[in-house]
């Protein structure tokens, strides 16, 4: 398989850009370079081409409100070459060479999110609502129960009837038929994106690429009545979310390829198997949130390129064009003994050494090059290598070597702007000084955005917290009233300084990253105790003046570490807690909302409606249903009772439920009618889900006690072979060992704690309590065996086995 080799290039920066906020308008003649339309948050539409390496505006228009995403139109079947921008509530269309010819107000009440266009039907989407228009008039529309994070439409070419696809934060996507839901298709996490297999859907036109924000994407087929799951990729190694998906021939083999973007900036490419199944081939790590991508020919015709816009705003491309320039001896100024000589050589090279040129001597290749550079200012190599110094000092007449025509205009291009910046920056700094010193001047806090995401990973039980702005980050200061470790990120090239807080006054931790200089985007990984809630605050400081800095707040909830699910099983021994009352669905999802994540804000449609979780630590499981009804009185008086029904088969989830809920409901003033029912049988169960986890928690610890000692040996004794294998193995893998356990601080004391707190539960609600004991549960931990902490369960600690 060919090595793909491709080298990064920007060309401009734009505004602040949202996801598919980038297209490529189809090439005029095909081959021939293509023309980049992109719109910022700045509400400048910009259509731009590449002559000589340089962007060449081709029209810009200027929007009320910020573009949220750009989409090419056409006619079905046909070429997509018509502008489409969403601004606000507010579509515009524009040909390509920037005529105006459509200007669409939908009159919504949220600003559009999303957009997609196929032929004469506009499919729109704000957070929650999904509309559709025929010829720019109402069609049909649909509220959906999860915030709506894309929209596509099956080929109406390929597919007769009208499909509209919605990708929701739920890890659903629903499928419509006119204004009614389909049927759902179940992914494993939050799709993030969309886009047509093949950029046409395959050979059937239903095959649709997903990506999600927890790094995975796959490919599903949408059937007429039932979808067909084809591949996954899995995020093994905990890359961002998917922001951006393209098919596009980089390889040159006659097969699309995969191109995928993610929020940690990086750009991937797979190609395809015999099966079709992707196979990774390259990668590029970009310094910010990639949120478009796609392929084409740009800057230089025959020259295949992937265009990336990231958040900052900036236009770069992964070109196949080398950054080598190859050259014989026509283009240098050589006597007639030179090139003679050149030539000679090179036939030496390749009939009588049967080498490449590129295998002759390293040493001679150097000074040549180091020739050509110091007189060209260009890295330009060819088959004159071989030659010796003595050789081509002999040969080479004493005329300059003559540049390439449009490389010296390159540079020369690049010295005049380098210039005219640092005169400006001059110019400014002057304005600023003499405007700081003025007692009529007014200080004005500069704005900026702020691109923040707060997820939980579920290999880890993690939180990750990314900041990106547009402007480099000085710092960041974080401020929590709640008990958190703060992980290792690897990507992380931030110094963190930790500062003593008192937690009798409600302040668990202070810690300051400072950032190296011209960082944008700053990651960071959290871990959370369930039970304990409150909230984290993030104070970022960016390097400009005057200093100013913005706040961003996140909610630890009380279920911090469960996660949404499609997957519940009712084997499982359960334990059941119920609330009723006079509380409405809107009342009981408020509070379900404030105990876990990856909820809607707004209330789902329907008199009943169920969530399902799982733990990302511990993998219990919990299942929420909540309903309406009415009650009569004596009185004949009509009441409206909510009622609301938990189950899981780990008592603590139970115990933090029943405690917060009470709570928000006495905030209220609403009376709660509460029953339970304890399953003795969950507890056992619990314990052995954390049994493997525990058991490979303290062989880890062990492991990395003795590395120390194992060393000190192995600097004293030459031969190891005395040691057992097991030992042996230890000081093979010790720094493996060693950065799994800084990876994972505290996981055994998070372990012995939750375990502590199942014990306690378990007899809270028998009305008792236990925490005298706890000690001598400890003690069982240390010398940990599965059976003998399940008999102390069992016996309540009373009888504790010697």
């Amino acid at each position: 398989m060919m090595e793909l080799n491709l080298t990064r290039v920007d060309y401009l920066q734009v505004g602040v850009t949202s996801s598919k906020s980038m297209r490529l308008l189809p090439p005029q003649i095909p081959g021939k370079p293509q023309r980049i339309v992109v719109g910022d948050h700045n509400g400048e539409l910009q259509c731009l081409g590449m002559k000589k390496g340089e962007a060449v505006p081709v029209f810009n228009a200027t929007l009320k409100k910020k573009i949220t995403r750009v989409e090419l139109g056409g006619p079905v079947g046909g070429t997509r070459e018509r502008i489409f921008a969403t601004s606000g509530s507010e579509i515009k269309g524009y040909t390509k060479k920037g005529k105006n010819f459509l200007s669409f107000d939908t009159s919504l009440a949220e600003p559009i999110q999303t957009m997609y266009v196929e032929g004469a039907e506009l499919f729109t989407c704000g957070n929650y609502v999904y509309n559709h228009y025929h010829d720019c008039k109402d069609a049909n529309h649909f509220l959906s129960a999860d915030s709506i994070c894309d929209v596509i439409c099956i080929p109406t070419n390929k597919v007769p009837n009208v499909t509209p696809v919605l990708a929701c934060q739920d890890r659903v996507l629903r499928v419509l038929q006119d204004s009614d839901l389909l049927y759902e298709v179940e992914v494993p996490g939050p799709p993030s994106v969309m886009q047509l297999y093949g950029n046409d859907g395959g050979d059937e036109g239903d095959e649709i690429l997903y990506g999600t924000s927890d790094g995975r994407v796959g490919l599903v087929q949408i059937g007429r009545m039932a979808p067909s799951h084809r591949w996954e990729l899995p995020n093994e190694k905990r890359n961002g979310g998917v922001l951006a998906l393209d098919s596009y021939d980089i390889t040159a083999d006659g097969v699309l390829d995969l191109i995928v973007g993610r929020d940690d900036g990086l750009v991937e490419i797979y190609s395809y198997d015999e099966s079709d199944e992707p196979i990774f081939r390259f990668k590029q790590q970009l310094s910010e949130s990639v949120t478009s991508v796609q392929g084409g020919v740009i800057a230089t015709q025959g020259f295949d390129e992937i265009v990336c816009s990231t958040y900052a705003g900036w236009i770069s491309a992964l070109t196949s064009e080398p950054n080598i320039k190859e050259s014989g001896p026509d283009v240098y100024h050589l006597s007639d003994q030179g090139r003679e000589k050149i030539i000679g050589l090179r036939s030496l090279a390749f009939w009588r050494l049967r080498l490449p040129l590129l295998h002759l001597p390293g040493m001679l290749l150097v000074l040549i090059q180091l020739s050509v550079c110091c007189n060209t200012g260009l890295m330009c190599t060819g088959w004159v290598l071989g030659l010796t110094s003595e050789q081509m000092s002999k040969g080479l007449s004493s005329t300059p070597i003559i540049p390439d025509t449009a490389a010296k205009a390159k540079i020369n291009s690049l010295k005049g702007e380098l210039e005219e910046l640092q005169q400006k920056v001059v110019t400014e700094r002057e304005k600023y000084q003499q405007t700081a010193t003025s007692k009529t001047a007014i200080s004005a806090v500069p704005h900026f955005d702020i691109n923040d995401k707060f997820v939980l990973n579920r290999e880890d039980a993690s939180y990750t917290l990314s900041l990106e702005l547009q402007l480099p980050i000085d710092n960041v200061l974080l401020q929590s009233d709640v008990p958190i470790d703060l992980l290792d990120v690897e990507k992380n090239s931030a110094v963190v300084s930790y500062s003593a807080c008192n937690p009798e006054e409600g302040n668990f931790l202070l810690a300051t990253y400072r950032c190296q200089a011209n960082t944008t985007r700053l990651e960071l990984k959290i871990r959370s105790i369930e039970g304990q809630y409150g909230t984290l605050q993030a104070y970022i400081t960016p390097r400009v003046q005057p200093k100013t800095c913005r706040v961003k707040q996140y909610q630890i909830k009380p279920l911090s570490l469960h996660q949404r699910t499609h997957v519940f099983d009712d084997a499982r021994p359960l334990n059941t807690i119920k609330l009723s009352g006079p509380f409405s669905l809107a009342e009981v999802h408020s509070w379900v909302c404030f105990c876990l994540p990856e909820l809607p804000e707004r209330t789902p449609p329907g008199d009943c409606i169920t969530f399902h979780f799982v733990s990302t630590f511990l993998d219990t499981q919990l299942e929420c249903v909540y309903r309406t009804g009415f009650d009569s009185g004596s009185n004949a008086k009509v009441t409206k009772k909510g009622e609301a029904i938990f189950r899981s088969d780990n008592i603590s989830t139970i115990s933090i439920l029943k405690d917060v809920l009470t709570k928000e409901a006495t905030k209220k003033k609403i009376s709660l009618n509460i029953t339970y029912e304890i399953n003795d049988d969950s507890i056992p169960y619990t314990l052995n889900l954390i049994h493997p986890k525990l058991e490979y928690q303290l062989l880890l610890a062990k492991k990395v006690q003795l590395i120390d000692a194992l060393k000190e040996l192995q600097v004293h004794e030459n031969d190891t072979t005395f040691m057992s294998p097991e030992y042996r193995q230890i000081l093979e893998d010790a720094e493996e060992l060693q950065a799994e356990f800084k990876r994972q601080p505290c996981h055994l004391e998070r372990l012995y704690g939750m375990i502590t707190d199942l014990y306690i539960d378990k007899f809270k609600f028998k009305g008792q309590n236990v925490k005298g004991r706890v000690p001598a549960l400890l003690e069982v931990l240390d010398n940990y065996d599965l059976q003998t902490l399940v008999q102390f369960f069992e016996s309540g600690g009373e009888n504790r086995p010697s």
